[in-house]
């Protein structure tokens, strides 16, 4: 058997499926589309479930992909042995009610054996015990001998490893292919077979036949459409191939492995620990890539909360290596040269990827020295109170507010004799497992809300007709109200339409859906909403506001204009936006996600500072000069990969068809879009940006406005000042000075009001000398003063470190009925041991309040002036305790 490498591999699946009839299509994005049944991508299948269910019709019955995928399930595994994997290619091999087990068997049987040049006398089929038909398949087609089929049963409980189901829907029996690899990789037990948990035998391929409907409850019925869903791990058919001890060691990511080991000079296989850390990194990095190529963003939630932990958990492993400097947008360069050969997203976006991880990176390590900080101060609590064990929500704290791992907490402690109470952490982590899949969506066997459009003809198609007209007739090919199929909707009514052909442009891409009439001689239909619908139709939801309408009646659908006219003027702007941003910021900027109404436009695009108010002008100016300069908006169809050699821009993270529609403005703008435009960029009018604003890490948001909504926009701006010059009682033009001048007078009576309050506080506090106590040689001084705001306290504290050198001054006074509590402490005070937010934070039970602070300041408030005598004598006793 030749070693083949992962590149080779991939190509040579893809190819001799595409032999055998099948359409190869790209890889899908790792984000789920409309599927809320999955946070990431996780099997080859997934994609696909619609083809699967009858619910759409695939491009054709015969399919083959390579598909990325994310499962962090075992996450905590990853690094420990060398099989775990977050980030995984999963080749594939699909038929929709075409071909069935027997071919299916043939063409994993011919290509391992003939293409790849596995020896057949190694490979070992499993059936599921009770498919007879693969038993006859395996001995009388392929000639296996029966002794070495294996049959896999269901366990106590029902389940079978070689039955695949998940919960109700389409489900089937597995015919697993084993390849063994030899004594060498053995548990050196004599009774060593398939099925054992050595790396001898390494199952390299699973034909799942999809040939049942299961309720759920242990009944099945037979399907009319048969499907084969082939699954096999890419990294894992490269070790069978490649001879090796573990993916680790194939040849795409041992580049990645040894590339860790020079950056942090460790050698692989020299420590176990060491290991764990680099077999760790090696694939989150792999994951993070992937992850931020399909636009993933590091954030707090969701799939990008998925994202950060996993480049934090390969940060913190970095650290243990010893590595200093920033490195993983130099581990992630490695992954995208490995890689780009079946993914060209990788390349393309490399500026884009390596930015995202080198600011994530940044940030973490601030995050370390935050999460130190904190750790300390709850050493300090534990100290205080005789404690050895950190509690178990603390550590949470630390986790999920400070993204600080629990292992590194756990080291830290154990190198000072604490220890974390990990129990009380995991219930923590289970509470929070918990709300989160409390939050889910009720969900289908598909992953998408269960809606009566699953019902209709998965044949049904709605031809989308509105980039030339707003105005056509059609017939309707399905009613439906909420809950049900119709054949007809009546007056009052709510419901949805659904016709052969329309004008309506569906939400989509971020552009809002179109809204009008639906009319014919029977009828009236209010459109309020326009939707896609699985299986390219279109409905129009709305009310039947006269007559009614019957299934096949022939309608004039009636797009509202001019609400559609300024839709495409925000719509057009976002794209001279894009350019702009580019041209001002840098290369670096992509789409993030956009959102247009006939209102408003609103653009989101990576870049990880706030535009200054310079950017934002320049950024202003361009787009206008390209409104004004009258391009016109030509669309062309062309394929993909014509569209991205004229240079046209992509979506980031977008899945494309080979068609694909790109929009060209002039010599300035040129993008792939589905969306609809103006004919030429002067109808845009005018174009005026009114916010900008930080949404997640390394994502901004503007908020624009075009064509008449910037006129009301400034008519608003210019009322304003008109009502500010009249209560200032001046001109418009003499407002700046006006105010300049009100401010001066202002500012000059705050400062002679803070010098009285100053004078008033001093004379307030009196002579404290007489009431100075000495402790083990600090000056101990505890004054109530009355009616001093907590900015006067602190004017007096200082005051009063200024006269006193080595002392603790506490401070209290009553103002509107509540406390205001101050300590401070100086340097010398410190130095034996005095900590002021310690003091605070014990005290201010005592006035009823809570507080905090630093070793040398603190303050606290609270709503209990008869407490302030207890809280002074608690604090004397305090600082004996300290410094004893």
């Amino acid at each position: 058997m030749k070693n083949y490498g992962v590149n080779e591999l991939r190509k040579m699946f893809l190819e001799y499926f595409e032999s055998k009839g099948h359409l190869k299509l790209e890889s899908f994005s790792l984000v789920p589309n409309n599927d809320n049944s999955l946070l990431l991508i996780n099997s080859g299948m997934a994609p696909l479930k619609p083809y699967f269910t009858g619910k759409e019709v695939p491009p054709k019955n015969r399919v083959t992909t390579c598909q990325k995928c994310v499962r962090t399930g075992d996450i905590e595994n990853v690094g420990l042995t060398a099989r775990h994997l977050t980030f995984f290619e999963m080749l594939g091999n699909f038929s929709f009610g075409d071909y069935f087990k027997k071919e299916a068997i043939e063409f994993s049987w011919e290509f391992l054996t003939k293409k790849i040049g596995m020896d057949p006398e190694r490979l070992y089929p499993s059936i599921y015990f009770e498919d007879e038909e693969s038993y006859e398949i395996w001995t009388n087609v392929i000639g296996i001998e029966k002794e070495r089929i294996v049959r896999f049963y269901r366990d106590e409980n029902g389940a079978c490893d070689n039955f695949w189901e998940h919960g109700a829907g389409p489900c089937g029996p597995c015919s697993e292919i084993y390849y063994d690899r030899g004594e060498k990789y053995g548990c050196g037990s004599k009774d060593c077979k398939v099925g054992c948990d050595c790396d001898r035998y390494m199952e390299v391929w699973n034909n799942v036949f999809t040939q049942y409907n299961g309720d759920g409850k242990g009944n099945y019925t037979e399907l009319s459409q048969k499907n084969i869903d082939t699954g096999m791990g890419l990294e894992r058919l490269a070790v069978v191939v490649q001879d090796v001890d573990s993916v680790f060691d194939i040849d795409t990511m041992k580049t990645i492995r040894d590339s860790i080991c020079k950056i942090s000079n460790v050698i692989y296989k020299k420590d176990k620990k060491n290991d764990i850390s680099i077999r760790l990194i090696t694939d989150h990095i792999r994951s993070a890539t992937f992850m931020i190529s399909d636009g993933i963003m590091p954030t707090n939630e969701g799939r990008g909360y998925v994202l950060r932990r996993l480049i934090r958990r390969a940060a913190r492993h970095g650290k243990l290596l010893g590595i200093e400097k920033l490195f993983l947008s130099e581990l992630s360069q490695v992954v995208i040269n490995e890689s780009k050969d079946g993914y060209k997203e990788l390349e393309e976006k490399s500026a884009f990827i390596l930015n995202v991880l080198s600011e994530e990176e940044k940030k973490f390590n601030k995050t370390i020295d935050q999460g130190l900080s904190i750790l300390s101060q709850m050493e300090l609590e534990m100290i205080d109170n005789n404690e050895k064990l950190l509690s178990g929500e603390n550590a949470f704290k630390l986790h999920d507010t400070y993204g600080f791992p629990i292992d590194l907490t756990r080291e830290i402690l154990e190198e000072k004799g604490f220890s974390v109470d990990e129990k009380a952490f995991e219930q923590c982590m289970q509470e929070q497992k918990d709300k989160a899949r409390d939050a889910r969506k009720e969900t289908n066997y598909m992953g998408t809300d269960a809606t009566i459009y699953e019902e209709l003809d998965a044949s049904l198609k709605t031809s989308f007709k509105g980039y030339t007209s707003l105005n056509l007739e059609s017939e309707i090919i399905a009613l439906t109200s909420e809950n049900e199929i119709l054949d007809v909707i009546l007056q009052g009514n709510r419901g949805t339409i659904i016709t052969k052909e329309t004008p309506f442009y569906a939400t989509m891409g971020g552009q809002a859906a179109d809204n009008g009439l639906i009319r014919s001689k029977t009828g009236l239909f209010k459109v309020e909403d326009t939707i896609k619908l699985p299986g390219d139709k279109i409905g129009h939801v709305g009310i039947m506001q006269e007559g009614m309408f019957r299934l096949h009646d022939v309608v004039n659908l009636i797009v509202s204009q001019s609400k559609r006219e300024d839709i495409c003027k925000n719509h057009s702007a976002t794209h001279l936006l894009q350019k702009a941003l580019r041209s001002v910021l840098g290369e670096h900027v992509e789409q993030a996600g956009s959102f247009v109404t006939e209102k408003r436009l609103r653009f989101d695009f990576s870049h990880f500072t706030a535009l200054t108010n310079d950017e934002i002008n320049q950024v202003e100016k361009i787009v206008n000069e390209n409104i004004f300069s009258a391009w016109n908006v030509l669309t062309e169809i062309m394929s993909i990969d014509e569209a991205k050699k004229t240079g046209a821009m992509a979506l980031f993270g977008e899945k494309y068809t080979d068609e694909v529609r790109v929009v060209r403005m002039g010599d300035f703008s040129m993008e792939l879009c589905g969306g609809t435009h103006v004919t030429n960029t002067s109808q845009i009018g005018m174009f005026k940006i009114v916010s900008e604003t930080g949404i997640a890490a390394g994502v901004r948001r503007i908020e624009a406005l075009t064509g008449y909504a910037v006129l009301a926009y400034y008519k608003e701006i210019e009322d304003s000042l008109c009502q500010v010059s009249e209560l200032l009682k001046t001109s418009n033009k003499d407002v700046i000075s006006k105010v300049e001048s009100l401010l001066s007078d202002l500012k000059a009576v705050q400062s002679e009001n803070e010098s009285l309050k100053s004078k008033i506080a001093k004379e307030a506090l009196g002579d404290v000398s007489k009431d100075v106590e000495e402790i083990n040689g600090l000056s101990f001084i505890a004054q109530e003063v009355n009616d001093v705001d907590m900015n006067g306290l602190r004017e007096l504290g200082d005051q009063l470190k200024d006269s006193f050198e080595n002392s603790v001054i506490v401070l209290a006074s009553t103002k509107d009925g509540k406390v205001n509590l101050l300590v401070m402490a100086s340097k010398n005070a410190i130095e034996k041991g005095v900590h002021a937010g310690q003091i605070v934070k014990q005290i201010a039970p005592l006035v009823g309040g809570g507080g905090g602070g630093r070793e040398n300041t603190a303050q606290a408030g609270g709503t209990n002036p008869k407490g302030i005598f207890s809280a002074f004598t608690k604090a004397k006793d305090i600082i004996i305790e300290q410094i004893s």
